[in-house]
């Protein structure tokens, strides 16, 4: 068991951080032309690492890029909208595409140089394993 000392700022101003770009997000992305966002899971397993999830069907590998850079994750990419063929038309397209980019402040337990991400089956899963020195451990008492 970790004894940790509470302060309501951190927690807030965490959810202050996420909360202003989640507005800038909304705010500005019916600006951008054939702009989308995707959508994204973040967790965190019980060894603390941070698992992000995001669906991005229909896309390719080359068409996503992943940084990420004093403790922010940030994804973007583009999703092109498919060409129907001489033969087709669109009746109707509520599937976004086009360009997105979305940013994560994550804690800085995570260990940037071990960042793994891999694409299947649409989802691009990120791995942020936490720091070693900030896993907790046993600690022996002697007597």
């Amino acid at each position: 068991m970790t004894l940790t000392r509470w302060s309501p700022l951190t927690g807030l101003a965490t959810l202050e951080v996420d909360s202003l770009n989640r507005m800038f997000e909304s705010a500005f992305a019916p600006l951008a032309p054939g702009g989308w966002i995707p959508a994204v899971d973040i967790q965190e397993t019980a060894d603390k690492d941070v698992i992000v999830k995001v669906d991005l069907p229909e896309m390719k590998r080359e068409d996503i890029a992943v940084t990420f850079e004093h403790n922010v994750l940030t994804i973007a990419g583009e999703r092109k909208l498919s060409d129907p063929g001489e033969a087709a038309t669109y009746h109707r397209v509520e599937r976004g595409s086009g360009a997105f980019h979305r940013s994560f402040t994550l804690p800085s337990t995570v260990d940037g140089s071990r960042v793994q991400a891999a694409y299947r089956d649409g989802v691009l899963t990120i791995t942020l394993p936490r720091r070693e020195e900030a896993r907790p451990r046993q600690i022996p008492v002697n007597g």
